[in-house]
């Protein structure tokens, strides 16, 4: 952690207009793993949503057809973004945030529901989830305001009052959707930016009481999330509603044993388990690969989230430290939220699992932020071109 907080002020900052690399060579370990991660998720999002696809809409490749061609965009704008300059990302970052804070702003006005809970906007055709932009936008924010005042990072003034405000004004943004999960990781990535921005130990200590109550109250005022913990704790209380799906996620994860069913072979898949494509479709995974394919999916996670982290403390400046550790651990935190789902660990919080669950607008946004990193990971990769350049 000390690499993350001592990282000096920026070259960048003060030239943001010299190119990083000519060459256009990116970190091939942290895209193979991406490339591999999203390849993997297209299959099983074929496997997991055949059934419900010939359900739904007659066509069982529905899904897996949108989601291949979702993936393949994807993956072209994560390149075309890794070339660039991320130095442009410091210069639109206030705007990034203010445009998500004016979509949040018209969820409950014009906001779709689905499945009681209205939290996505759809504009010009485009149905996504305006709390994912708000995520990005603070993290290129928090990274921007942290480089210009890493001096200062130790007073109240600059290094809590800021941050602080913006957290909560998402947060009550958030609140109006009933949307907990995305107000802890929102919280979360900020907590974690905070640090390595250098904010005193202290006032982590006021904020986690504060989170504290915060959540006590909201539990206290939204009966659908205190439902939500009795569910968690005693699924079989209620296997017919609110149980319902941890108990067939759970059959999923046991019918797989050590090496799984079989691809293609999942019995929970047929209209048994909720969401199978979506925010459950790890519980396929588990059922389908067994113990042995659900521990290689989780470790090219590890892998990508430890390269990711080696490209932040590698970065040429602060802001490339901050903005890869920060989109880096929106990812861990999102991995680690889904599958404690549905494996019960954690209680239902709604969170997909990055580059598996069935959604392209939030795939494209996520191979974006992917492609953020790769962007900040050419110099990592090309510090001796980088010197010849300023030379």
């Amino acid at each position: 952690m000390a690499l993350f907080r001592k990282k000096q002020n920026t070259e960048a900052i003060q030239q943001p207009q010299v190119k990083l690399d000519d060459t256009g060579i990116l970190d091939m370990p942290f895209l193979i793993l991406v490339v591999l991660l999203v390849a993997i998720g297209v299959v099983m999002i074929f496997s997991a949503s055949y059934a419900r696809a010939y359900f739904n809409t007659g066509n069982s490749a529905h899904y897996f057809v949108r989601q291949a061609i979702f993936a393949v965009a994807g993956v072209a704008i994560m390149i075309v973004v890794g070339r660039l300059n991320y130095f442009i990302w410091y210069r639109t970052a206030t705007l990034i945030l203010l445009a998500a804070i004016l979509l949040l702003v018209l969820v409950p006005l014009i906001g779709v529901e689905h499945n009681g809970a209205k939290r996505w906007l759809r504009l010009f055709g485009i149905e996504f989830q305006p709390s994912e932009v708000a995520k990005l936008g603070m993290i290129l924010t928090f990274g921007a305001m942290m480089s210009v005042w890493q001096d200062k990072m130790s007073t109240f003034q600059y290094g809590v009052l800021p941050y602080a405000a913006i957290l909560v004004l998402i947060a009550s943004l958030l609140a109006l959707e009933r949307h907990l999960s995305a107000t802890l990781i929102i919280f979360l990535i900020g907590a974690v930016m905070m640090f390595l921005g250098g904010t005193q130990k202290r006032w982590f200590v006021i904020g986690i009481i504060a989170l504290a109550v915060f959540l006590a109250i909201y539990l206290a005022i939204q009966g659908y999330a205190s439902q939500r913990v009795t569910a968690w704790l005693n699924p079989e209380s209620d296997p017919s509603d609110s149980g319902y799906q941890i108990i067939q996620s759970r059959y999923a994860i046991g019918s797989g044993g050590f090496l799984g069913l079989g691809f293609g072979k999942s019995r929970q898949k047929y209209l048994y388990l909720p969401e199978e494509h979506n925010d459950y479709i790890f519980a396929i995974v588990c059922e389908e690969l067994g113990f042995v394919g659900a521990v290689g999916v989780i470790l090219l996670f590890v892998l990508l989230i430890l390269r990711g982290y080696w490209i932040a403390i590698h970065a040429r400046d602060r802001f490339g430290t901050l903005v890869a550790a920060g989109l880096i651990t929106k990812l861990a935190i999102q991995v680690f939220f889904n599958i404690g789902v549905v494996s019960n660990f954690l209680p239902a919080t709604g969170i997909s699992l990055p580059f598996f669950s069935y959604g392209g607008t939030a795939l494209l946004l996520q191979l974006f932020e992917m492609g953020i990193i790769l962007s900040i990971s050419r110099w990592c990769i090309n510090k001796e071109a980088w010197r010849k350049k300023k030379a």
